[in-house]
């Protein structure tokens, strides 16, 4: 089995890691270019040719046989329900446990690669706003390691009992939410829930992340002309209705979508638990990206009610957008990488000087490549190296293997 672990100790280690200058050698970009790749002050400060940029000793991480990546971001997770799948009897919620798991599971994530998580958290009922003071307490011990980013999830908004909800929600604001969610469809009146979810965004400036089956398209199209012009956005998902619409309803909602700047993130790697049903389609991607709506893909459950064996894997969700969604492999990558972080308001990483060094290597030679067996992974986060993971294959003592030159995993050198 892989082993992947992170290294660093959080906010105490990021500023002096970030004052150390990293060469990234040896790496192979997507336009087949092999280079060399200097970090400092957590950005690309310069790429050469390979063996073009001495420094004054900087570490060194040798990246031959690794494709060298923007990397990806998780867009759509769940920390305070993740890896509850065998939890016998009820799920515990205690501040301590939450956070556990909040912040076991955004580690797993950074070891496949995503610096960038956004979970979302459920506030009210019975546990009131205790989980999201314990994802809000990982997000702070995760700091230097990997960026995450907590999501206010009521249940209700409307009504007699959306009174309480409405009034949480303000406090998770407050207390450092940085986005606003919600399930508008659990909602006795959807609408009236997505008004009170786009006027709280709009009086706090808050980007809005709302859980929807999307098949509904008169209610898709009241949402779409409420969102059109909020800043700094209005993004919805998992969506997997949409698949179920007929073709024409289908496509004139992803137009209306794509008017009112609404983006959409898929979850090909299964639904979460959020929306209490499990749907059997992802939404449909080709469609909503022709009708020109910007779409991210994220993993949903980790291990929990959702999904059992959900990995939270974001080249497993695109893999799956490559293999099953009618995507090119640079395109479905795309969607966990540059889609996903532009949903999440973070800035734009490009393999050049420059840019934040949030890069991802991947063993092998392009991204086809890199979807299909994407077992030894460098993961780096503000310019330094923050996870590792290793795989090794082998073959036994065998003529045949040795005559074919089968491809093998290589052991990787020690680093950083």
């Amino acid at each position: 089995m892989p082993d992947s672990h992170a290294h660093g100790h959080g906010a105490a280690h990021g500023s002096a890691a970030e004052a150390t200058t990293l060469l990234l050698t040896g790496a192979r970009l997507t336009d087949g270019r092999t280079v060399d790749v200097r970090l400092g002050a957590g950005r690309i400060q310069a790429v050469g040719t390979a063996g073009s940029l001495p420094g004054p000793g900087p570490s060194r991480v040798d990246l031959s046989g690794y494709l060298l990546l923007p990397a990806p971001a998780e867009p759509h997770a769940h920390g305070d329900t993740a890896l509850t799948a065998d939890t016998e009897g009820p799920v515990p919620y205690t501040t301590d446990e939450v956070q556990r798991r909040a912040t076991e599971a955004a580690l797993l994530q950074l070891g496949h690669g995503a610096t960038a998580v956004r979970s979302h958290v459920r506030i009210g009922d019975v546990h009131g706003l205790a989980p999201m003071e314990a994802v809000l307490q990982a997000r702070r011990s995760l700091r230097g390691l990997t960026d995450l980013t907590a999501v206010a999830v009521p249940r209700l908004l409307t009504g007699v009992a959306g009174a309480d909800g409405l009034a949480m929600l303000r406090d998770a604001v407050k207390m450092g939410a940085a986005v606003i969610g919600g399930c508008p469809d659990l909602d006795p009146d959807p609408t009236g829930f997505t008004e009170a979810v786009l006027e709280l965004a709009a009086e706090h400036g808050c980007p809005v992340d709302l859980h929807t089956d999307g098949d509904d398209p008169a209610r898709l199209a009241r949402l779409a002309a409420m969102a059109g012009g909020l800043r700094p956005g209005v993004t919805i998902g998992p969506c997997g209705g949409l698949s179920r619409l007929p073709l024409d309803v289908a496509t004139r909602t992803a137009d209306r979508l794509a008017a009112a700047g609404v983006r959409v993130t898929c979850l090909p790697q299964g639904d979460c638990a959020a929306l209490e049903r499990r749907s059997l389609r992802t939404a449909p991607v080709r469609l909503l990206r022709a009708a020109g709506v910007r779409v991210a893909a994220g993993s949903g459950a980790l291990r929990d009610a959702g999904n059992p064996v959900g990995r939270g894997d974001p080249l497993e969700a695109a893999y799956l957008l490559a293999s099953q969604g009618g995507l090119r492999p640079a395109e479905a990558y795309e969607t966990v990488s540059a889609a996903a972080r532009s949903a999440m308001a973070l800035p734009e990483i490009r393999v050049e000087a420059g840019f934040p060094a949030e890069l991802l290597a991947v063993r092998g030679d392009g991204i086809a490549g890199v979807l299909s067996l994407a077992y030894s992974r460098i993961v780096i986060h503000r310019g330094r190296v923050v996870a590792r993971t290793s795989a090794v294959r082998e073959y036994c003592d065998s003529a045949v293997a040795v005559a074919l030159d089968l491809p093998r995993q290589g052991r990787m050198e020690p680093g950083p």
